[in-house]
């Protein structure tokens, strides 16, 4: 090509949100009128050549869900590559949704593209709030060789409008390069993604239209390639584009102008393979388009961007990180959701499909990620749409939550039958056999609280109900103890819940109800293997002579301190927390300070009412009193009788009417006081390595925000946080064109400030809390976000959201973890993803099984490695297993060989796979043992796949 030509590719699409500043079903009504108008026109126009759907298969379940008529017409125009659709199922927020939910995004995703054919290549993330660091990774390993975006590098603001500010790459075109080294080539939206939108087909409009949008690309582009992308935000289609670029032909006949597809524009570039089709390996320097040159200049001098992409090059006061805090009661349904599915139901499945008689539950796992999925689009689980929306995202949560609990509870059940409780029989007839699960990838010691039916009297048994009930109250039930499969005897709490009634329904057979004598069983459960399970029984004291229950030591000291060997927690007379690691002798002093202030942003963004001074709990005395003390675990009750100012003053809701920009507000806090209650429960357990915070309390104040303050005290210049396969490592002082006074951050399960020399750290985990800031104060100080009431959607008009305020209760929990040298490898980032997880266990009965009494699937070892997933993999009914390098150093993997009760008839096979749990290399194994050793690099996602499993 010559160089004094150049090419405009035109690819016509649509950003297509399927609920934001319309309620779901209005959109879905647009949606329906837009597939319509463009099938008619893909007919009618042989010249209309393609259209771009937005990279989310879902849009074609929407569409079909109306017109299923249409079903036979729109799998043509996609077989013929006029329609091209995938490689996601749903455009999500990736910094919100976790990291397997980012994965089964791209697995569902692009199973559902291959139904119809093919599959867009495409590294789809056009209005993600930021872009995660380990996207680069993720995409090579799905086999997408580029990454189209349009936040993260460049300012955007009012209604996405993009400034003319410098960003960190030379060119719209750059290398994106992840924490791994994997590389993409990045094409950055460097004129937003309507740069190409309604083109004219007046002459004299469109000479002026393409003299503008002609200068305005090229100003940012490093080859004579350029990219405009033919709509926007529900942008209807424009159905004269073939005339509107024969008409810019005639006007410049020195540039091509191309009806196109990401596929020619990418190959154009030099992308390597028509459908930006990645090799896979880690290293993509080789696809770094530098076929073409521009003024000279090679373009395979393009930037190399490294890691996360946040817009940390900007004035901070259009990041949208605040989303992050918008409507916290939707993350801590999400978080909730993805964990019971992906850290609970999905291995409990595994296991139970392991043993051979119970198949693995695709469809029903497959409908409850694509649900739970239907909330992650990121003006949904950014809690920054209308209220209509966010109602209906509570529904969803709740069905996704019902199939996972339902998979989890079948599975569970399965697997605790097939445990051997034999050795039980020893203690009597009466033994009452209970299976703890341990479902993460870490060995587990913690307190589980089980509800046992001591006995069942069924309808069926002819008994009046009055006489059931009868003798079910007649049950003796003193004189039992714990035990565990050795017979050793567990300090237990007993709690009498009477008879209840209940019923079961059997797969063969009409419902069986009956009533039940129950009893709440709260103990420690100790040294649970990982992804394993042990057995405990309550049995008659008589039958256990040897059992008797040590006495245990009080975790209490005092009226005010909790101390369980690891560490001490001492409260003072306003509620704050002194914490001392007792190993390392390291204190935290001043932790759990309640913060205040006001907020008259909105669900995208934080702004602090000039000059408003921060309300704290600080010096507040609060009632302080014990209200747990037990063998395994104690508990100190803090409440806080607190006011807050009822609400933003009468000039807020004049800037709201007219859509000041919220930078530029001017509103101040009234000084009418509202009643702010805070309960807080402070506990530790007997072996616990983190102190455990819940937070209540009943918001009935307006625009303001609260945190919870933990000082560290530590002197760095960095901290880290987990993000997506990723602990990524953050400045603690914005860049020099930072201006917003707030540096609020994402993180998922834990944020972390560690010494310069990792000697010692602390971390806070949460549980769906999503937004953090390391304060610059001087001391370092975590601050979690609890609560953030707003009164507006925000960015391009005038959209009142009441219900965003969230007056009402609320709940959230944190656990505090220091530790001694690195997070990664000390075990305080494996603490904070267990406290997310939550223990599961069940009731069995006295019977032989082909499982031991403990036992595990699988059994691993890996310094500095995060286990993430067990599942197992559509297609091919392998159990796939996922882990992550949390450090930018190599680290080794070893894989023990599977549990030969559950590997089924001969050797496992195991072999090295990929996000997309397609079956790689082979691993060979230790002649002696059977295990397999596979070496990790640094910041790595690593999936193995264990063909021996069981098949359906």
């Amino acid at each position: 090509m010559e160089n004094n030509r150049r090419t405009a590719h035109i690819i016509s699409h649509t950003h297509w949100d399927r609920e934001w500043y319309l309620p779901y079903e209005k959109h879905h009504v647009r949606l329906i009128r837009l597939m319509d108008t463009l099938l008619d026109t893909l007919k009618r126009d042989g010249e209309y050549r393609s259209f771009f759907l937005d990279g989310q298969t879902i849009i074609l379940e929407d569409y079909l869900q109306v017109r299923p008529e249409r079903r036979e017409e729109l799998e043509q125009r996609i077989r013929e590559n006029r329609i091209f659709i995938g490689p996601w199922y749903i455009l999500q927020d990736a910094f919100l949704t976790s990291s397997e939910a980012n994965v089964r995004n791209l697995q569902i995703g692009h199973r559902d593209a291959a139904r119809y054919g093919t599959i867009s290549k495409v590294g789809y993330f056009p209005d993600t709030f930021g872009n995660i660091g380990q996207a680069p990774q993720l995409m090579r390993q799905a086999g997408i060789g580029n990454a189209v975006f349009g936040r993260g590098v460049k300012p955007t603001g009012f209604n996405n409008e993009v400034s003319d500010a410098e960003f960190e790459s030379s060119y719209s075109e750059l290398i994106w390069e992840g924490p791994d080294g994997s590389q993409v080539l990045g094409i950055l939206f460097a004129n937003w993604y309507s740069n190409g939108n309604e083109v004219p087909t007046d002459e004299a409009a469109a000479k002026e239209y393409w003299d503008r949008k002609l200068a305005d690309a090229e100003k940012y582009a490093s080859t004579n390639q350029l990219l405009y992308m033919n709509g926007c935000d529900h942008q209807p289609i424009q159905t004269d584009l073939p005339e509107a670029l024969r008409v810019a032909r005639e006007l410049y006949p020195d540039t091509d102008f191309v009806h196109s597809s990401f596929a020619d524009y990418l190959a154009a570039l030099g992308e390597g393979g028509r459908n930006g089709e990645g090799k896979g390996e880690r290293d993509g320097a080789d696809e770094r388009n530098g076929a073409e040159e521009r003024d000279g200049e090679p373009a395979s001098r393009l930037s190399v961007v490294k890691g996360e992409l946040r817009s940390q090059r900007t004035d901070g006061w259009s990041t949208l990180v605040n989303t992050a805090s918008a409507r916290v009661y939707l993350k801590q349904m999400n978080q909730h959701g993805q964990t019971l599915l992906e850290k609970v139901a999905e291995p409990l499945a595994a296991i139970a499909h392991g043993l051979g008689n119970h198949s693995y539950p695709h469809h029903l796992f497959t409908y409850a990620w694509k649900t739970l999925m239907q909330n992650h689009p990121h003006d949904s689980i950014c809690g920054c749409s209308v209220d209509e929306v966010h109602r209906e995202m509570v529904a969803r949560f709740e069905k996704s939550k019902h199939v996972a609990e339902s998979i989890a509870d079948e599975s569970k059940q399965l697997v605790a039958d097939a445990v051997d409780t034999s050795g039980f029989a020893r203690f009597g007839e009466d033994a009452l056999p209970l299976v703890v699960f341990n479902t993460t990838g870490w060995a587990r010691s913690g307190t589980i609280s089980i509800v046992a039916d001591v006995r069942r009297i069924y309808y069926r048994e002819g008994f009046a109900p009055e006489e059931m009930i009868g003798r079910l109250k007649a049950l003796d039930l003193g004189g039992r103890v714990l035990v565990d499969a050795e017979g050793a005897a567990v300090p237990v709490a007993v709690e009498e819940l009477g008879v209840r009634f209940g019923y079961d329904l059997p797969d063969d057979a009409f419902r069986q109800a009956y009533w039940a004598r129950q009893v709440r069983l709260t103990f420690a459960a100790a040294d649970v293997p990982a992804l394993g399970w042990k057995a405990y029984a309550w049995v008659k004291a008589a039958g256990a002579a040897s059992a008797v229950a040590p006495e245990a030591a009080s975790i209490v000291r005092g009226e005010r301190s909790l101390d369980n060997g690891k560490l001490r927690v001492d409260v003072a007379d306003d509620g704050t927390l002194t914490v001392t690691e007792l190993a390392g002798g390291h204190t935290y002093r001043d932790l759990l300070v309640y913060e205040d202030t006001g907020d008259i942003g909105n669900e995208y963004m934080y702004k602090q009412p000039d000059g408003e001074a921060a309300l704290t709990t600080h010096g507040l005395a609060a009632e302080i009193r014990i209200v747990c003390d037990e063998a395994h675990r104690a508990a100190i009750e803090i409440v806080h009788r607190w006011e807050l100012p009822a609400s933003a003053d009468a000039l807020f809701e004049e800037e709201k009417q007219y859509a000041v920009y919220f930078p530029e507000r001017k509103a101040q806090r009234v000084a009418e006081k509202v009643p702010f209650a805070i309960r807080t429960l402070v506990s530790l357990e007997k072996d616990g390595k983190g102190v455990a915070v819940r937070t209540s309390f009943n918001n009935q104040s307006k625009d303001h925000r609260v945190r919870a303050l933990f000082p560290t005290d530590l002197h760095t210049s960095v901290h880290r946080a987990d993000a997506v396969f990723e602990v990524a490592v953050r400045d603690n002082e914005p860049a020099a064109e930072w201006k917003n006074p707030s540096n609020a951050q994402h993180q998922q399960a834990f944020a972390d400030v560690s010494a310069a020399d990792l000697s010692r750290g602390l971390t806070i985990a949460n549980k769906g809390l999503n937004e953090y800031e390391v304060l610059r104060d001087g001391r370092n100080t975590i601050a979690v976000t609890l609560l953030r009431s707003v009164a507006e959607l925000g960015d391009w008009g005038v959209f009142p959201t009441p219900e965003a305020q969230c007056l009402g209760k609320h709940e959230a929990e944190l656990m505090i973890i220091p530790h001694v040298g690195d997070g990664a490898v000390s075990g305080a980032y494996a603490e904070a993803y267990q406290f997310q997880v939550p223990w599961t266990a069940a009731q069995t009965g006295v019977r032989g099984g082909p499982l031991a009494a403990t036992g595990a699937a699988y059994a691993w070892e890996g310094e500095g490695l995060a286990f993430s997933s067990l599942k197992i993999a559509d297609g091919s009914g392998d159990a796939m297993l996922r882990w992550f390098n949390l450090r930018p150093q190599p680290a080794e993997l070893t894989l023990a060989a599977p549990n030969a009760a559950l590997a089924g008839s001969g050797a496992a096979a195991i072999y090295r796979s990929d996000v997309l749990e397609t079956r790689g290399e082979a691993l060979a194994p230790r002649a002696d043992d059977g295990s397999q050793s596979v070496s990790v690099g640094p910041c790595e996602i690593v999936t193995l796949g264990v063909q021996g499993a069981k098949r359906e």
